[in-house]
């Protein structure tokens, strides 16, 4: 059944409708890092947040009710890493969202050195498949700055579409951008976040970025969301393309919005 936001964007003329005010304030207080981008991206994400909504399919598992805010909360955060890359051409192959109330469990294969198949299964706060559907778990009680689970799972779908279904951390670059530069920059901070891990020493990062290069382009980048200037201290060179690649630079603008904080 279609909730009351669908239903209205479904309606001769719904998608020309701006989204209720009371609606976005609300948002837009859940998610306080939409304050980093400029008034005129903002307003380009409530558009496209909109035509995301009417483009893709939202499912609640385990009887979960997917209210307007729910859905609206994770079309926004979805919406963030296209803004200025590909828009909803970025995410033209798949249509299903499943959105979990909590965590949830999904069996897992690998294959050990010796050619044997393991089967086990692993709990998850998401999942991007590149056959299809993003899974989420949903909390009302937020997350750590720096940690968002919408943004991670749609990053890897943009790294997904580049390489046939696989994550590897290098997704299709916008012209002008060097495939080199990217490769140099990510890899030696790959490997410097592995060795600091190592001897225990913390960074802005969460230590699953070290799982692989994929899970580190998906954290670096939710931390380019939501702390930005905190990435950009710690691994610059990073923080320099991922501003190219998402055509933002996040961090200038926390760094605008809280000197006018202080300065008052």
């Amino acid at each position: 059944m279609l909730n009351k936001l669908k239903r209205w964007l479904a309606l001769p003329g719904g998608q020309g409708m701006p989204l209720p005010e009371g609606l976005w304030a609300r948002i837009e207080a859940r998610l306080p890092f939409l304050s980093w981008l400029p008034i005129e991206a903002r307003s380009r994400l409530r558009t496209l947040s909109k035509d995301f909504l009417t483009e893709k399919e939202f499912y609640g598992a385990r009887k979960l009710h997917l209210d307007d805010e729910i859905m609206l909360t994770i079309a926004v955060q979805a919406c963030l890493p296209i803004l200025n890359y590909r828009g909803l051409t970025a995410y033209r192959d798949w249509v299903g969202i499943v959105v979990y109330p909590g965590d949830f469990v999904v069996p897992q294969q690998i294959m050990d050195e010796t050619g044997v198949v393991h089967e086990y299964e692993e709990i998850l706060l998401g999942e991007a498949r590149a056959d299809g559907p993003v899974l989420l778990a949903w909390s009302d009680d937020g997350s750590p700055d720096g940690v968002n689970v919408v943004i991670h799972e749609f990053v890897h779908k943009l790294d997904m579409a580049n390489n046939g279904g696989d994550a590897n951390g290098c997704p299709a670059l916008p012209p002008g951008m060097s495939r080199k530069a990217w490769a140099e920059a990510f890899s030696a901070a790959y490997k410097r976040l592995c060795r600091l891990d190592d001897t225990g020493i913390e960074t802005i990062l969460d230590p699953y970025a070290t799982d692989s290069p994929a899970e580190f382009f998906a954290v670096a980048s939710e931390a380019f969301f939501e702390t930005p200037m905190s990435l950009r201290a710690d691994f610059p060179t990073v923080y320099a393309q991922l501003a190219a690649f998402y055509g933002l630079d996040t961090a200038t603008g926390e760094e605008k919005l809280r000197g006018t904080r202080l300065a008052i």
